[in-house]
């Protein structure tokens, strides 16, 4: 003890053989820790955004679009009076209702377990929890007065318009602005958590292949020591573990970026599309909606035109110019900036939802679904532009015939752009179920392989020098 405590046993050559030893083994072990923590990261990140947050956000964006279509049918019910017929038929308006109140209690539901410890959010649920019983009641007292009124379609007596301006103006000022608020908060949520998790995967495959290096530089310092030292080129065991080191830091160091990949494209080319485009449906029903109330309440036509439009600039922005923004400038706009467009230009010549995604599209099944929905966009709005030309000569009869498609494919032509935006979502909900899939399969094994690997390198190393330490015996 007393020579070792002196430093005489550091002189000896089997002192300096179990330095090099113990330098290698303490490399070795800061690489498992290291590898170990970064891979969890790796791990988590995946769990977040694949199988816990992110999927529960995006159930929570169908909270604002059940509620838009809730009051989206009740519109459409008092619209057609007694012509039970109109539209979808009256049976089925109150059947989608009905299974849309469902949907929002299920997704109400989900916001309340995301928002977890945050009183601002849990509180945000709540309230959108009370108003919707609220709003019911209303509903209720709206309907009952329609029904005992057997109405014309489109010739609402007053108390009926009263009963549903309370309802719709709750739905509208309180409901669908807090719903949109809970998906905003409860994405932010994720986005900083992959942002907070990404980076911490980067930063381990930084600090996975410096202390590989380290590992590296100690193996074949010991290397060069027992060939300097025995007079000998090579060690095979330690050959074997300089080789298994560089194969444990580059295959980890790879999957540790493979992993950020994945976790970035299921970000952004699944998440953040799925997200963007489940706001554009929402919006998109609750625009179609105000023409209903464009057309059941003359009163305020006015404004239900100016919601519409602010709802149809969130979708698709056009280049207008100097001209003023209107609807007439915006049906023109449509046509003349997405009649020429192809998705895939690098120039998109328009903002809003559709904009977005059209700027980081990618060419094939995407362009296609893309092309096909705002196609579909457009024949939309020119069913709007011709249904409020008919408003506007005084022919309320024919507009209201033109909307719930009477005499018009509008209902059939606004379910074909639906279909073609859920077409759309779906490419992107395939590229995020795809990243997530392999990201996945990638960590496969991974909780025991830096572990194994490490555990053999420390036994060819004692297994290279075990010879050399037994000359000296």
């Amino acid at each position: 003890m007393a020579t070792f405590v002196r430093g005489r046993w550091l002189r000896t050559i089997p002192g300096r053989i179990g330095t090099h030893v113990a330098l290698c083994l303490a490399a070795i072990l800061a690489l498992l820790v290291v590898m170990n923590v970064a891979i969890g990261n790796a791990r988590d990140s995946v769990q977040t955004i694949g199988h816990d947050a992110g999927p529960q956000v995006v159930a929570t964006g169908t909270l604002y679009f059940a509620l838009s279509d809730m009051d989206a049918q009740i519109s459409n019910i008092l619209l057609i009076g007694r012509e039970h017929g109109l539209g979808i038929g009256y049976d089925e308006s109150l059947r989608v209702y009905e299974r849309r109140r469902a949907e929002a209690d299920a997704a109400a539901v989900m916001a309340a377990q995301l928002a977890g410890r945050d009183p601002a959010l849990r509180r945000t649920v709540q309230e959108v929890l009370d108003g919707l019983g609220k709003y019911e009641r209303l509903v209720g007292q709206a309907m009952k007065l329609d029904e005992q009124a057997a109405h014309a379609p489109g010739q609402l007596p007053p108390d009926v318009i009263d009963a549903y301006r309370q309802a719709t103006d709750l739905m509208r000022t309180q409901l669908l602005p807090k719903a949109y608020n809970i998906t905003l908060d409860t994405g932010a949520h994720v986005r900083q958590s992959y942002e907070t998790k990404r980076s911490a995967v980067l930063a381990g495959r930084t600090w996975v292949a410096v202390t590989g290096l380290i590992v590296l530089l100690f193996l074949v310092a010991t290397q060069l020591y027992l060939a300097r030292t025995f007079r000998r080129v090579l060690n095979p065991a330690l050959v074997l573990a300089t080789l298994a080191a560089l194969a444990l830091t580059g295959v980890g160091a790879a999957l540790l970026t493979a992993q950020a990949g994945h976790i970035k494209k299921a970000k952004e080319d699944g998440f953040d599309s799925i997200l963007q485009l489940s706001r554009a449906r929402a919006i998109s029903h609750s625009a179609f909606a105000d023409e209903s109330r464009y057309l059941l309440d003359p009163g305020r036509a006015d404004t239900y035109e100016q919601t519409y439009l602010d709802k149809a600039l969130s979708v698709i922005y056009p280049d207008i110019g100097d001209k003023p923004v209107n609807l007439e400038n915006y049906y023109a706009g449509l046509e003349q900036k997405l009649g020429p467009y192809k998705p895939g230009q690098k120039d998109v010549p328009f903002l809003g939802f559709f904009g977005d995604e059209a700027r980081r599209m990618e060419k094939g099944r995407e362009a296609d679904a893309l092309r096909r929905t705002l196609d579909g966009y457009r024949t939309v709005q020119r069913n709007d532009a011709q249904m409020r030309r008919l408003a506007s000569s005084g022919n309320r009869a024919g507009a209201i015939e033109m909307r719930m498609g009477r005499t018009s494919g509008a209902i059939r032509d606004f379910g074909a752009y639906d279909k073609a935006l859920s077409e759309l979502t779906a490419v992107h909900q395939d590229v995020f179920d795809k990243e997530i899939e392999d990201a996945d399969g990638g960590l496969r094994g991974w909780k025991a392989i830096p572990a194994g690997g490490a555990a053999a390198i420390a036994l060819l190393i004692f297994a290279g020098v075990r010879p050399r330490l037994a000359e000296f015996r």
